[in-house]
């Protein structure tokens, strides 16, 4: 398996210098997206491609599983938050209901880490800034058994101080405040503070909401 490394241009939203894998194979492309616009661009650009044989449309995990099942798409474009689902475990439910289907990760405000696509069985990562033809050559690239992850990709989401993430980590872990200050030789009352920081880096309500928008970042497994 080969991975694309893309060269950068001043953007650090644009690929360069891509070249696409030779081949006149025909491909199956399932988007998976909870937003019709998104939809509407897709199958626009997707049909002016000639190595596409078909596009397919779920708004849904439940429909994309559905889809998968019933046609084997050959790549899944799945976009990395849809709704209240995760892209991530989108990813992962679809390469169990089909395993010939590659899944190509997209988004337009997050990122997720090469690693932790990587672990979720995706075989690559597209920002929906990047211009259609980056995007489209990406699809057939990992249509045809290629990878596409920019390299050195910089952490997605807030920017989080070193014992922030450790007490992420621990929260993560279910360990209470209580535990995590004993666990990192701090008081309650600054671990209290720690976790009131990521509540609001996260936009999230509570542990349960933090856990889940990290995992969605990227920032932890």
């Amino acid at each position: 398996m080969c991975v694309w490394r893309c060269r950068l241009t001043g953007s650090d939203s644009e690929p360069a210098g891509l070249s696409l894998a030779t081949g006149d194979r025909q491909l199956r492309v399932l988007v998976v997206d909870d937003h019709e616009v998104v939809h509407w661009g897709f199958r626009l650009m997707l049909g002016e491609q000639p190595w596409v044989e078909r596009c397919l449309s779920a708004r849904s995990g439940d429909e994309a599983l559905a889809l998968a099942r019933r046609y084997g798409p050959d790549v899944a474009l799945v976009d990395l938050f849809m709704g209240e689902e995760s892209g991530a475990e989108i990813c992962e439910q679809l390469r169990a209901a089909s395993p010939s289907t590659r899944v190509l990760l997209i988004s337009g405000a997050g990122r997720i880490l090469p690693n932790a696509a990587k672990a979720a069985g995706a075989a690559g990562f597209v920002s929906k800034d990047w211009p259609a033809a980056d995007i489209a050559a990406a699809v057939r690239m990992v249509g045809l058994g290629m990878s596409v992850f920019r390299p050195q990709e910089s952490p997605p989401g807030p920017p989080l101080t070193d014992r922030e993430r450790e007490v992420l980590d621990l929260v993560a872990r279910g360990s209470t405040n209580r535990e995590i200050a004993a666990n990192l030789y701090l008081s309650p009352h600054t671990v209290k503070e720690h976790t009131s920081s990521l509540y609001r880096k996260l936009g999230a309500r509570n542990r349960a909401e933090a856990v889940q928008k990290a995992q969605r970042l990227g920032l932890i497994a």
